[in-house]
This record gives structure tokens, sequence and C-alpha cells, in this order.
């Protein structure tokens, strides 16, 4: 009787366990929890917020809840769960590659881990270390720290696992963001030879499976991209995306050359779309039927359905050779996606065609290489000059809601949580909110 009482006993938590597991998922998913745990918000990398009412004016003196100053120059994009913000931070005089966790209410620091790393480590002068967002499920926070590994901290800071994949070499660096799923991390480790896409336990960072990168040889390109002896850079530094096609949860990811899915849980391939170029910056974006990747430069952009089978080349809805891909990744809503370019050129394609529906130059200075935030239906477009454009998810035309400016230098992504912005400078961590008139008395003068 006990030991049937017992197994009960284990089948209601195990089912308990499934149920919130499932709840996570499509919390993270949907975007319908008010936290911003991975890059883009969620598993689905979709830049898309539920909220409503969130700031669409401020300034440096205007709607700033806190201001925290960084040490230096970083490209990544904070993550926030529940009371506490993560972001990684690179410590360049004493070759520090490092984690911060913030109170999200002040900006206070709460502490700080990270791993000095002198090995020498290729990038591009604007693509500091530490370029990949964290990523947390409350439980545990996975971060990427290029060539020095990845590690896994609890929300207090504690280490709990560390793996070292050997150097990532690449002319350009690394940038590619972790993600978290079910009791999976699942991380791509490149770009460059010997890149490849991995999914680990998240509880003790084992690997579960693994999926080697081809070496790629791609011939004649059609981008034009040249910078290297043997005929253009290769590499993708996209992050992965995971979404459900109706039937199963796919994770999709832009390599060199193709876009690929796979089973998330055993690193099965699902299927196999080619088209695109050797060069890659952005991450593939799902609008619930249709799945478009971009190739960056003037690379070849692709779409295809999800729930294939194999190679679904000859199933592609279309190709765009020599498109107008950028660096920062778009948004996609009611069979539409806009992106920019890296010159701040706003584009708006039909997802069932690949027809440009319009372009424009967006207010400012323009040269962008963060990726939009989509709320109802306006997109936050925030530039390298500290500059954010927000205008209307139209087909039809451009039409601008405002321009607000910070004035700093910017690589990095707009994040959103609980009616508040956060905006990573080079200099500083903001926080915007309604209803504030000044910052000066908001502003925090400890340097993290």
């Amino acid at each position: 009787m006990l030991w049937h009482f017992g197994g009960l006993l284990s089948k209601y938590r195990l089912m308990k366990r499934l149920f919130l597991l499932s709840c996570w998922f499509v919390f993270c998913v949907s975007g319908l929890s008010a936290d911003w745990p991975f890059w883009r918000g969620d598993l689905a990398g979709s830049g898309l917020s539920k909220e409503s009412d969130l700031p669409t004016e401020w300034g440096r003196e205007k709607n700033v809840k806190w201001k925290v100053d960084l040490p230096e120059p970083g490209n990544s994009t904070p993550v926030i769960f529940g009371d506490r913000i993560f972001v990684t931070q690179p410590i360049s005089e004493t070759s520090m590659r490092t984690l911060m966790c913030l109170d999200r209410k002040t900006g206070k620091k709460l502490w700080q881990k990270g791993i000095k790393y002198t090995k020498k480590e290729r990038t591009h002068r604007t693509n500091h270390y530490c370029s990949a967002s964290p990523a947390t499920d409350g439980d545990r926070v996975i971060v990427a720290h290029g060539s020095a590994g990845l590690f896994c901290y609890s929300p207090d800071g504690e280490e709990l696992w560390k793996r070292d994949f050997g150097a990532i070499d690449h002319v350009w660096g690394s940038g590619s963001s972790p993600l978290i799923y079910k009791d999976l991390c699942i991380h791509y480790y490149g770009p460059g030879k010997g890149a490849f896409l991995v999914g680990l336990d998240k509880n003790t960072g084992k690997t579960l499976w693994k999926f080697d990168e081809p070496d790629w040889k791609p011939g004649k390109r059609t981008d034009g991209f040249r910078g290297q002896s043997d005929g253009g850079i290769v590499g993708s530094f996209s992050t992965p995306i995971l979404v459900n096609s109706g039937k199963r949860d796919e994770l999709i990811m832009s390599f060199p050359m193709e876009m690929k899915a796979f089973d998330p849980s055993s690193g099965k391939v699902l299927w196999t779309c080619e088209g695109l170029n050797p060069l890659v910056y952005t991450s593939p974006v799902y609008d619930g039927k249709t799945v478009v990747a971009l190739g960056g430069y003037y690379g070849n952009s692709i779409a295809v359905k999800t729930g294939g089978s194999g190679d679904v080349t000859n199933q592609r809805l279309w190709q765009q050779v020599r498109h107008h891909g950028g660096i920062g990744t778009g948004v996609a809503k009611d069979g539409f996606y806009w992106f920019n370019n890296s010159a701040g050129i706003v584009y708006c394609l039909d997802l069932k065609t690949g027809e440009t529906k319009w372009k424009e130059r967006l207010p400012g200075k323009g040269n962008s290489w963060g990726s939009f935030t989509l709320v109802g239906d306006k997109i936050y477009s925030l530039s390298q000059s500290g500059e954010t454009a927000i205008f209307k998810a139209s087909p039809k035309k451009l039409e601008v809601i405002s321009h607000n400016v910070l004035e700093e230098k910017t690589n990095s992504s707009i994040s959103v949580s609980d009616g508040e912005l956060f905006i990573r400078t080079h200099k500083a961590l903001w926080c915007v909110a309604e209803g504030l008139v000044s910052s000066s008395a908001r502003s925090s003068h400890f340097s993290p």
C-alpha cells in the first residue's frame, strides 16, 4: 500500500514537473512572461514583447529610472529574470571575461564572476569580448565567454559547472548566445574551423549530443565578400531558435550556406534548406508558419515552411540572391518581416513571396548592429549612435512614432521587462520607464 502510494506520488511529481516545463516553454516562446531570459527575449528569438504601455519617449534627462556606468564597451544584451539583471562584461586590463548580476529596481551590482583568459584570441575591433548574452531559467545562468568556455552559475553567483571546448578562431571573433530548453543548454560554439552545435545537460554541463559543422568550401561566392587570401570570410554569428511547428519542437540554425532544423532533444537533423551564402550574421525568424534566414553583407536570403523532412531546398518559398541582410535580426508579424541593414535602412518583406514592400531610412545617424524589438504594432530600432527610432509595423509604409537619443555608442539591442526598457551602451546600462522627468536623482555612480 505504501509502495503504491509512493508510486502515485512519484507520478504526480513527474506530471507536475512536465506541466511546469510545458508552461515555461509556452511563456518563453510566446513572450507572455514579463521576464526577458534569453537574447531577444524567448526561445524563438522573436524579439517580441506582449507587454503594453512601454515607454515611447526618453532622453538622457527624461524617463530614466536609473543609469549604471560600465567599465568599458561591450556588445551583449542584458537578460532579466524576476528582480535580477544579468549582463556580460569584459575587463581588458585584467584579461577578465565576466558575468554581472544587478538589482533590477536600482541597478546596484549584486555580484560579478568571471574567468581570466590571457591567450590570444582573434576578433574584430568592434566585436568586444563577452559579446554573447547570457541565458537563464531562474535556477541557473549560463554564459558563453568565447574561447574561455561555457559557464553556469546559480542566481547568487555560485559556479555550478564549466566546459572548456577549446579555442574559437575566427578573424571576427564570436557572438552566439546559449539557450535553455527543458533540461538542455543548447549552444553554437563557433564560428571558424571546428565549429559545432551542442546540447548539454543544463544541470551538469555533460554533452548529450553534438553536431559538427561541415568544413565549408563555398567555391564561387555570390555575395562578393572578400577580405581573406582564399577568397572571402566564412562563418555564422547566428544564435539558434527553438519553435514548435505544430507537431514537434524544432531547433533551427543558420549555418554558412544552409539553414538546418534539429530535434532539440537528440540533435537529429530533421531538415536542411540550402541557399544561404558563406557569411551569416543574423538569426532565423519564425512567424508561426514560415522561417526566414538572411545572409550577411549582400548575402542570400531564404524562406521555408517548418515541419519538413530531409532536403527541403526544392520546397523553399523563395530565395533572394545578393539581398540586403544586415547584422541585426528583424521581427515578423502578420506575414511580414521587418529588418534593417547596417546603414539603418529598414526593409519590409512579404514572407510568402520575398517581395520588398517598402524600404526607407530611419531618422538619425542610422547605422545599426542592434536587433529589432516588437511591442504590439511598434518596432524599436536601436542604432550605433544610441538613437532609438520607434515606428509602426506596417506593410504599407514607414510611419515613425518617435525618435529618442541617448548620445552614447552601442552595438546592443533593447531588452524589455515589466514595463521597462533596458539599453546597454558602451558607457552604461540604462533603465527607461514612463513618468520620470529627470534622471539626475536616480543615477547610480558606482561602477560595476
